[in-house]
This record gives C-alpha cells, structure tokens and sequence, in this order.
C-alpha cells in the first residue's frame, strides 16, 4: 500500500514562474473588459479571453507557481516528487480588478500548450487542495440559465473576493496556493472514451471532502461559473531530476503519485473536435436506437423491448472488443451507484458465443455462417453471460446492473498483456469505466479461464486496488497468482478497507483431469494449486472455516466476503467451462451475500433458462 503526503512552498525562482509576458500599462480591468465580451459568442469570447490571457492581462496569482511537494511509500521504496501549480485559478485584469474566468477544456489546453503547461488530474486537485496555505469554502449559487453567462461569471467572483477579503484582509490573494473556490477542469483516463466531453472535479470543503465527483455529463462546451482553470507546470522533479509530466502519468509504477485512476494514455483535451449532438431515431417502430459521438467511430445504442435493455459494441485501440448492456429502466434513482460487471473473456471465446444463444436441437445441414461464425456452434452454449446477467436484474429489481464484456483480437488476454503491458491493460478498464460517468460505480471484475489474466494485470499496474472495486470474481481463471507480484498483499488490503468489498474464487481439480487421457497442468500451475496457494497465503491474515463433502471443499472468511468453492474431481473430468454455465457468473456476483443462492444453486440446473435469447 502506498502513503502519500502532500506540502506546499512558494516557487521563487523565476524559472517557475509562467512564462507570461508582463501585464501592459495599457491592459483593460477585467470589469469593462467583461461587460465588453458579455454579448458575444462562446467562441468568439473564448478567443478574446485567450489573447488577453497569452498577451499577460492576468493577475499576479496566476503567473506565480507554488510547488506541491508528494512523497510515497511503497514496499519500503520512497519516492519525492515536486510540481509547480499556479497559485490561483486563471485570471484576467489588474491586482485591483481581477476575474477568475471559466473556459472551455479547449481553450484551456490552448493555454495550457502555450505555456508548457497541462490541467490537473483528480489526485492532483486533492493534493492541491491539502497543500494550500488558504483554504476557501465552495459557495454555490442557485442553477439558472444565466449560470453560463459572463454576468454569473462577475457575480460568484464578487463573492470570492469578499471571502478573500475576510481571510487575509485584502480583496486580492497574495501569491501564496489558494484552492476550495471552484471545481477544476482535469484530464482524466475516461476522457479516452468520451471525446466532446470535458472532466469537472473538485469544488472542496474545508474538510477536504468534494462537493464534486469526477463529472463527464456535460459537453465540452459547456462553461459556468462554478468550473475554473488551474494551470500545472509540465516539468516536474522527480527524486531531484527535472521530468517531464508525461513520463509519471503514463508510468504504471510511478503515476500512483499523480493519478489515483491508473496511468494516461493522453493527457490532454483535443483542440480541435467539434462537440456533437446525440441523434435519436426509431427502429421499425420497436426498438430504439441513439447515436452518440461519445465513443470513438459514434456509438450505437440498440434497445430491445423483450430483455428491457440496451446494448452497444465498441472497438477500442490494440484489437480490444467490448459488449455493453444496460437495463432500459435504471433500478435504482439518480445518484445511487450504477452496478458494472466487467467479463473478461476466456482465451478462444468470442464475445457473441461468451454472451450465448439458444441452440436448435436439430441444426440446420449448412451451419457455415458469413464471417465465419458459426451460429450453431457448441460454444454459445457453454457461458451464458447475457442470461446470467438478466437473471441478476430480475432477481435484484431495486438495483441498476450493467454489463461490460471485454475480448481482444488475439482471443487470449494472457497473449494481449504479453504484446501489450499491464498499463495498457489498465487503460481498458479505465476507457470501460469512462463509458458510465453520469453516475457513481462500484465495480465487479469477473473472469473465466485466460480471463483472470485481465484482472491481474490491472492489478499490477496499480499500487493499490482501487475502492471502486467493490467484487473480483475468479471463475476457474486464477492461474496468474502470484504472490511475488504482490497479489497477496494488495488483496489483503484491499478486503480489509471496507466491509462491502468481496473475493469468490471457483475452481475444480483439474491437477488431476485428463484430456484424450493425459494430464494437461502441474499440480501448482492450474486453477486448482493457484487457487490453494491463494487461500494458503490469505489464511496467514484471517481464519478460514472449510467444510468439505465429496464433491466440493468450501472455505470462507471475513464474515463470508471472502469465498473458495474447489470441486474434488474423483471422476478425472473437465469442469472448465461448467463452473460458469452451471450458474457460477450468477453466484460469483452474489458470494458472500443474502441473496447467495437465492433463486438458485451453484453447480445445480441452469436457473436463467429463460432468460436465453435467440
């Protein structure tokens, strides 16, 4: 687990101050220069605001840097890293008539380009906010229409002044770190997949809590008063050496101190996309279908009246392929936490056949289908996912669950992470995850087979698991434990910091399994000898309670979050893919809960027959 610590300095240097030219004799005061802008355009604003800005029309605060200072502790190894952050949000006018002034997320990577600097991601913000010398409370003012116009803008500034006036007696901050007084605009991982969006967080109380979670609903063209630009400095020193930015945040080791969402792969807003509406339309006056710009190459969203959900196939950059399904109606009232289900695909599977079908008991003769696919093929019938996961929603009606499925090109993820690296991998997560930011998420990661590799390499990737990992679920797809990469350690702290967190591991003998009569793993090497290693090592923290009969050997801890299932296998046969179809993706989502069980049995008939579609 790493700790981190944040303080805070004054920049002096001259170097680590923007580089700005200096504010002209001539250069307007922010009052008239606002009633001057207030009828024009977006653009044309944001034009006007971007030459005053780059001309120096800005106040002292935004031109000096303080320097936030990070240390981490991880597995004994500290790191110390600086980064120089503009003293107060962006601002145009004199000392005596400043305007901390919103932007657009284009016009501030405008900015931000030109002064080599970039915009903050949500850990820097916290840490921003821990830092400062000056601590301002939010002060929200009612939502209006008027909230996006130049005259809001002039009126909430009003009320910073005042409360800067009361803090330190002067209505203009010194050069010293303010912070608490608006949200940020930051770079986030999400905003890979959601292109004409921009990213708000902050707006923190005095206690360091956030009135703000990380926000992707709004376009990026929209701009209100409550959302300011802070400005962070490229070059950061890192154990002493000046870095780039670029080289922590897209590191899987070091970004931990800069991201607390796993390492970038781009850590700017684009300048030059268009926002662009969603479109909806009507499909054969049954099923409706949104187009959006929100994903890469315009998603589409199908709904299906019979399933009462809705459906979308993207395809993300290296080969990766996900299947996204949500209910059409949201269990659950705004606000609530949506429930996302990430399936990672076992090694040879599609993700039509891992979703499932009905299969005909007499197949047609001519079962070669266009593309390759057979549509008959034994392999739709073994998984099941799509049903499953439409059980779960009948049987938990006052929640919203929605399912994510990620396969690759290669259709083997231990093979996609050797060619691609755990950061990528991460990264697919994070994209995942940028799909569902209109509300809060807690997190299932599920896995069959070569599927479990995925999780694993998130989890190598990260210096701690995540809290929004709320279930990780192995369904005989273990095989990557490894205590050396520190599994063990970033499990076992990871259930021990919250009692809503939950482990299910489901495997069979397969140490003693034969195919065409010979054995196919080592005794350590399969699911079996990972999985006893796993309870092994966790057992060094907690105390299992195992009851055993002749089929299976069940171990639980932690008041049953945490649960082994190991089928003995007198009979030497394969249960590899019987785990999931047998409802194990149902009971690996309910392990550990009142509702384990519950409308159905693990390892007993399929209970969400029904639920298959054609």
């Amino acid at each position: 687990m790493a700790l981190f610590t944040a303080t805070t300095f004054p920049s002096l240097a001259d170097s680590r101050r923007l580089d700005l030219p200096p504010r002209g004799p001539d250069a307007e005061n922010a009052t008239p220069l606002a009633s001057r802008l207030a009828t024009l355009s977006l653009v044309d604003r944001e034009t006007a605001l971007v030459r005053q800005i780059l001309s120096g029309n800005v106040h002292d605060s935004t031109r000096t840097l303080s320097t936030v200072l990070v240390r981490s502790v991880s597995t004994g190894i500290t790191n110390e890293l600086q980064f120089d952050v503009a003293s107060d949000y962006l601002s145009v006018g004199s000392t005596k008539d400043p305007l901390l002034i919103p932007l657009s997320p284009q016009s501030a990577q405008q900015v931000a380009d030109a002064l080599r600097c970039v915009l903050p991601t949500r850990r820097m913000v916290d840490l921003i906010h821990a830092a400062a010398s000056l601590k301002l409370a939010p002060m929200p003012i009612p939502p209006s229409p008027q909230m996006t116009t130049l005259a809001a803008f002039t009126n909430h500034n009003g009320l910073v002044r005042q409360q800067v006036a009361n803090a330190t007696g002067s209505s203009a901050p010194d050069p010293k770190l303010v912070a608490g007084h608006k949200k940020d605009v930051v770079i986030t991982p999400r905003l890979q997949l959601s292109p004409g969006k921009v990213a708000i967080y902050g707006w923190h109380q005095t206690n360091g809590v956030a009135i703000q979670p990380l926000y992707l609903g709004h376009t990026d063209r929209w701009v209100d008063y409550s959302q300011c630009i802070r400005l962070v400095s490229r070059t950061v020193r890192l154990n002493g050496h000046d870095r780039d930015i670029a080289e922590v945040l897209t590191n899987s080791t070091l970004c931990g101190m800069l991201s607390d969402e796993g390492p970038f792969i781009e850590i700017r807003y684009p300048t030059n996309v268009p926002a662009q509406p969603s479109q909806m339309g009507q499909d054969g006056g049954k099923k409706q279908v949104v187009t959006t710009t929100s994903l890469p190459g315009g998603l589409v969203w199908k709904a299906d009246a019979q399933w009462k959900e809705q459906v979308a196939d993207i395809e993300l950059p290296d080969g990766v392929n996900v299947h996204v399904s949500v209910p059409l109606t949201p269990g659950t009232p705004p606000g609530q936490p949506l429930e996302l289900i990430v399936f990672s695909l076992p090694n040879g599977n599609t993700i039509e056949q891992t979703l499932g079908r009905k299969r005909p008991v007499s197949p047609p003769a001519q079962t070669n289908a266009p593309g390759g696919q057979d549509p008959y093929d034994w392999h739709y019938d073994i998984q099941h996912i799509a049903a499953q996961t439409r059980f779960l929603r009948a049987n938990l009606p006052g929640r919203t669950i929605a399912l994510a499925c990620v396969g690759n090109s290669l259709h083997s993820w231990p093979a996609w992470r050797k060619k691609y690296g755990d950061a990528r991998t991460l990264s697919v997560l994070e994209q995942v995850k940028g799909m569902f930011t209109h509300r809060p998420l807690q997190l299932t990661l599920s896995s069959h087979s070569g599927g479990g590799s995925f999780i694993f390499g998130c989890m190598n990737a990260l210096t701690e698991i995540p809290a929004d990992w709320v279930r990780l679920v192995f369904l005989d797809s273990n095989y990557g434990y490894d205590p050396a990469l520190g599994h063990t350690d970033k499990l076992r702290h990871w259930l021990e910091g919250g009692s809503g967190r939950f482990l299910c591991v489901i495997a069979y003998n397969d140490a003693v399994a034969l195919l065409n009569g010979k054995s196919f793993v080592s005794a350590s090497g399969g699911t079996w000898g990972r999985s006893l290693a796993m309870r092994s090592d966790l057992g060094k923290s907690w105390e299992f309670k195992t009851t055993t009969d002749p089929d299976f050997q069940r171990s639980s801890a932690l008041n049953n979050r945490v649960e082994f299932i190991l089928k003995e296998n007198p009979g030497r046969e394969i249960f590899h893919t019987v785990q999931v179809e047998k409802n194990g993706f149902i009971h690996g989502f309910l392990s550990g809960t009142t509702n384990g069980n519950r409308g159905y049995v693990y390892f007993g008939p399929r209970a969400y027959s029904s639920f298959i579609g054609d």
